[in-house]
């Protein structure tokens, strides 16, 4: 109940700072869902939400369900003002803190926050929706003269960076693009600025992540010119931090974009090859483990069983001397492992283990910023079942994947999903294929 009071304490003083009453409140919040485009017939009455809101506020408060939740983040996610403010020491953010105390789940607050960034994009916003204003206040000092730039800044950057890679798989890509864009010009010219030398490296490293997102995000929009431009620099960046992981990521991010951008895999294999050198004179085990498992796909891919197996082993050892703390903080897991022993089951060894490890894999997959990978691994796992002569079975969980393609418009699982149905063929006049590809055609156009 302590957690709670702090909570609903939280909401008033929300309230109170903006000078709203209860019934301002009230009024905001039907007005705001008349905007949204709420059947009139199911607002509430100022009277009857004005107790609601009482109650979210009281000693013995109630948490607001779903509905009201987001009509309370259209309302603090705008600044007095009107502007979308999203950052650290925002409104929003308040109340994101504060529904977190009323007992909320860190799911249904992750995808409320996706539904007031895509409100950013929706209208041009982008950078400045991520950033509080302090910090929006030193980046234009800092923009106009690098050597004011400082801690706070830095840091505000980072979380930018941070905040839309965050929204992979729950935002379109093209969007994250329009968020990101303002974040990575500001890297660009504070970098090349004379910023205060005990801010670089951090810079730097900011830089570094920021680059190799906006490299994968060019990928996945087809722009693979801009793609390859924007890993360079990334890798250029991460080279000259002292610990070598952060080049191996970057490595690891340009392997599987070039692998789907270019014929073979040999210009794959070498970014993975220079990734696990990296990786292995790094401080960080759990890079070490995803360099290796890639490392392993790739093998697989080529036909070298052997190969594949061993450095599946080392990516195994790696993964268990992982005791947390990992300064990559990356999100790479036993359930992302599990998805690469099937892939190389699926071509070096025995298809139905490689729909077994699909399947656990896919099942681990359940965070939102794990839907493009969730989508790959069950469109692998489909195309195990083709290998298994269960070809009908496999176009029921294709079907799974489309949507999930659509809603990222994700680049890779649009190119697995035509693999896999190109592995169909031999059933192509059978009508659960034409089925499919219905639906593959009003969901992709393709």
């Amino acid at each position: 109940m302590d957690d709670r009071a702090t909570g609903a304490t939280a909401l008033k003083r929300l309230r109170q700072c903006r000078g709203l009453s209860l019934a301002d409140t009230a009024r905001a919040l039907i007005a705001i869902a008349g905007r949204l485009g709420q059947p009139r017939t199911s607002l509430p009455t100022v009277a009857g939400l004005q107790r609601s809101v009482a109650r979210w506020e009281s000693s013995r408060p109630t948490l607001p369900d779903a509905r009201h939740q987001l009509l309370l983040a259209h309302l603090y996610g705008r600044t007095p003002a009107g502007d979308i403010a999203l950052g650290t020491g925002s409104d929003f953010a308040r109340l994101i803190d504060a529904l977190a105390h009323l007992g909320e789940g860190a799911r249904q607050l992750g995808e409320l926050r996706s539904m007031l960034v895509r409100t950013a994009t929706d209208q041009g916003g982008g950078l400045l929706a991520l950033l509080s204003p302090s910090v929006q206040r030193g980046l234009a000092a800092a923009m106009a003269d690098p050597s004011l730039a400082d801690d706070q800044l830095v840091a505000g950057l980072s979380t930018v960076v941070s905040d839309v890679n965050a929204q992979v798989g729950s935002v379109p890509f093209v969007r994250l693009q329009l968020l990101l864009a303002p974040a990575l010009e500001a890297c660009r010219q504070l970098t090349a600025g004379p910023v205060p030398q005990p801010l670089l490296p951090r810079l730097r490293s900011v830089s570094a992540t920021a680059h190799t997102l906006a490299g994968r995000l060019a990928f996945e929009t087809r722009d693979d010119v801009a793609s390859r431009n924007l890993y360079t620099v990334a890798t250029r960046e991460a080279g000259l931090l002292p610990d070598p992981w952060r080049r191996a990521t970057v490595h690891m991010s340009h392997a599987l974009t070039t692998l789907y951008s270019t014929q073979g895999l040999d210009a794959a294999r070498v970014l993975v090859d220079s990734a696990v050198r990296d990786a292995r004179t790094g401080g960080s085990v759990v890079v070490r483990a995803r360099a290796h498992a890639l490392q392993a796909e790739l093998a697989a891919r080529a036909g070298e069983q052997r190969q594949a197996q061993a450095a599946l082993g080392l990516a195994w050892y790696d993964m268990e001397r992982d005791g947390g703390g990992d300064p990559s903080e990356s999100s790479f897991t036993a359930g992302h492992l599990r998805g690469f022993e099937g892939v190389c089951e699926l071509y070096v060894g025995d298809p139905s283990l490689a729909h077994d490890r699909f399947a656990a894999a896919a099942g681990a997959l359940v965070a939102p910023r794990e839907q493009v990978q969730r989508a790959i691994t069950t469109t692998d796992q489909a195309l195990a079942r083709i290998r298994m002569d269960e070809p009908q079975s496999a176009a029921g969980l294709l079907h799974e994947c489309v949507l999930a393609a659509a809603t990222t418009g994700g680049r890779v699982p649009a190119i697995r999903l035509r693999r896999a149905r190109q592995a169909l063929r031999p059933w192509r006049r059978e009508d659960w294929v034409a089925d499919l590809d219905d639906h593959l055609m009003d969901v992709l156009g393709s």
